[in-house]
């Protein structure tokens, strides 16, 4: 891979462009928005771990707030971090990319926080830094993109990207059985294909559709943009003039997506969205488009990762595990997300 390929890291991009004859659809998204919703965080509620103890302080960096993914990620983590009174967060600048963030970095093992929390621009790149932060007696919490030496951080949360595939294809398998589709026309609209991310996606999905004799008849990959998004749904829909279902890996390219299904005047077929955006989810709420589902890919792991350094940097153990430390691995669940539950995840939307 390429170092431009590598720096287009799993948010950097996702809207270079309108999204072509889109309109007022694309001014409909409200995936941009400053803040998350408070149910992003995790109240500390009195009792037990959430308990004020010994103060922390927790070093943070994320990629510039440039899409409503990723600056989801830094307040979640700023919101939550605020919720514990022993807790000093430290937010430090990434750069435009890993180099500029492994500099920013170096500056922060020389103030010695307890704990890093870190969402790199590329895992493998940055890397280094993990290793020589762990050395010199910092904990780092690694957050959705891996580094590859599993010394180079103490613990590692994130998606599950091969889990939104299966997630995806599964709703769609229990969809066909309930409407007596024995041969389903099966589309399949992904991000982009250098990242390995959106290869363990297609992969969920192709693994899942196979047990049950299915198969993808037509993939074409986009960039995580809603112009990109409309483009290839445009180039599908010809390609496939009918068609059952259809997987778009990403809501905010699926923004484009809808647009071009609208413009195609298409109904015959529902479509699973991927990741969780509010405007996906008021769509699947409202039941006026294709979107009848989206898997999730939450930034909400970013609370979850300040919450957990709290606790490393404390010496203490999650609650409801027996063991005394945190894990060293955590990867979320991909849920499925319906008009019969959406209810339940708006609050959790970006």
């Amino acid at each position: 891979m390429t170092q431009h390929s590598r720096d287009l890291s799993r948010r950097r991009l996702l809207f270079g462009g309108a999204a072509v004859g889109a309109g007022v659809l694309l001014a409909g998204c409200t995936s941009n928005e400053a803040s998350p919703t408070e149910a992003q965080t995790k109240a500390a509620a009195p009792g037990g771990n959430a308990e004020p103890g010994q103060r922390v302080v927790i070093g943070f960096s994320a990629p510039a707030a440039d899409h409503g993914w990723i600056a989801a990620i830094t307040n979640n983590a700023k919101a939550q971090a605020a919720a514990y009174s022993d807790v000093e967060f430290k937010i430090v600048e990434a750069g435009a990319d890993a180099a500029a963030q492994r500099a920013a970095l170096g500056t922060l093992i020389s103030q010695k926080p307890n704990v890093i929390v870190l969402l790199p621009h590329d895992g493998k790149e940055l890397n280094a830094f993990g290793l020589e932060a762990m050395k010199a007696g910092i904990p780092v919490v690694n957050l959705d993109r891996a580094f590859p030496d599993a010394k180079a951080y103490r613990l590692q949360i994130k998606g599950d990207n091969y889990g939104m595939g299966v997630a995806a294809a599964t709703y769609m398998i229990e969809q066909f059985k309930a409407k007596g589709v024995s041969n389903p026309i099966i589309g399949e609209i992904a991000g982009m294909d250098e990242l390995e991310l959106t290869q363990e996606r297609s992969k969920g999905f192709t693994d899942t559709l196979a047990q049950a004799g299915f198969k993808v008849a037509n993939r074409r990959a986009a960039r995580f943009t809603a112009d990109s998004g409309q483009q290839e749904a445009a180039q599908l829909l010809q390609a496939l003039p009918k068609m059952d279902a259809l997987w778009n890996h990403d809501d905010d390219q699926g923004i484009g997506v809808v647009a071009a299904v609208n413009q195609a005047n298409r109904k015959e077929f529902f479509m699973v969205g991927g990741a969780g955006s509010k405007k996906a989810m008021e769509d699947i709420q409202a039941d006026n488009t294709v979107l009848k589902a989206t898997v999730t890919y939450s930034p909400s792991m970013a609370s979850s990762a300040i919450a957990l350094a709290r606790l490393i940097g404390q010496n203490k153990g999650m609650s409801d595990l027996v063991e005394l430390q945190v894990p060293k691995e955590i990867v979320l669940a991909s849920e499925t997300i319906t008009k019969e539950n959406v209810s339940n995840y708006l609050k959790l939307g970006f």
